[in-house]
């Protein structure tokens, strides 16, 4: 009798002592995963809002680069982390709503918690400044002509939707793959490519005129570019709305996604995190909590299944 106290006393004891470790998350450094190259418009926000949420929790939020297919890779890592939000990945909200519909993975939509939203996705097509076309449509109609349009792509994602537009246009596309933002600003500005995927690089290069956007891929204008249509305005029938979020594994505790939550807020209301949002990548800074993007992102697989199907 008296062993089997001291085993539920031992017991009770160590249990204590791992809800102590949870409440005092986090104890630790934590590191954030960045899907792409570094220079890109993700690690431009990034590198800012690590160190805010530094300073919010009390521990250094080390930035970690894993880039490849779109952040795809960054998220399998993501989804088989057992850290319980000592490791988070920040950038586009894509890789974990439409990648698994598309290609093998490893994880899906269930496998991960969306801490909050922080930035609005600005994501466009773009050409070289110095380029002949004025449009898309002249873009368009010269690669009929030709037969051929030259395409850097980053993702999964935006080789699916330019896909589907070569298809309704009747054009050829040559794939030219990249893994971020900083790889295909120069194809892009030498005119190596014709047109480009940007996920938010472009702003750094439109006022030097070193790039023109073309189409908006997302369903309502740019805010920095509102004269450029929509692909959606453009007759096209899909988009790729989507937001720059914070997000962990799916066994998170309530308590630390509580925790990561309030600090990813407090850099919203940060005037460096603005700046670097707002001014050098031109995202609007926007605070979307989990449920609102769990609806949000629940409708999005709903849209994406269809255009799929189609």
């Amino acid at each position: 009798m008296t062993t089997i106290i001291r085993l539920v006393a031992l017991a009770g004891a160590m249990l204590l002592s791992l809800n102590a470790i949870s409440e005092d998350f986090p104890n630790r450094p934590i590191t954030m995963l960045i899907g792409f190259t570094a220079g890109g418009s993700t690690d431009v926000q990034g590198q800012v809002l690590a160190e805010i949420m530094a300073e919010q929790l009390g521990q250094p939020v080390n930035v970690v680069h894993f880039p490849g297919q779109g952040s795809s890779l960054a998220a399998a890592m993501l989804a088989e982390s057992r850290d319980q939000g000592y490791v988070f990945q920040y950038g586009l909200s894509l890789p974990f709503v439409l990648t698994p519909l598309t290609s093998p993975t490893s994880y899906d939509y269930e496998s991960f918690r969306f801490v909050a939203g922080l930035t609005l996705h600005q994501s466009a097509l773009v050409t070289a400044g110095d380029s002949l076309f004025a449009s898309l449509e002249d873009l368009i109609e010269y690669a009929r002509e030709t037969g051929e349009l030259s395409y850097a792509t980053q993702t999964v994602q935006d080789r699916i939707l330019m896909e589907a537009i070569a298809r309704q246009e009747g054009i050829r596309l040559n794939i030219v793959p990249t893994s971020g933002g900083s790889e295909m600003a120069p194809l892009v500005i030498s005119g190596e490519v014709a047109l480009g995927y940007s996920g938010g690089t472009h702003s750094g290069f439109t006022d030097s005129g070193e790039m023109r956007v073309l189409a908006a891929l997302t369903r309502e204008r740019l805010a920095d570019y509102p004269d450029v249509p929509t692909v959606s305005e453009l007759g096209y029938p899909h988009d790729l709305h989507a937001f720059r979020v914070l997000v962990t594994p799916a066994d998170t505790p309530d308590h630390h996604i509580e925790i990561l939550a309030s600090a990813a807020r407090a850099a919203t209301r940060d005037e460096r995190f603005v700046a670097v949002a707002e001014d050098v990548t031109r995202m609007p800074v926007v605070y979307i909590p989990e449920p609102e993007l769990d609806a949000v992102f629940e409708q999005q697989v709903s849209e994406h299944e269809q255009m799929l199907r189609e």
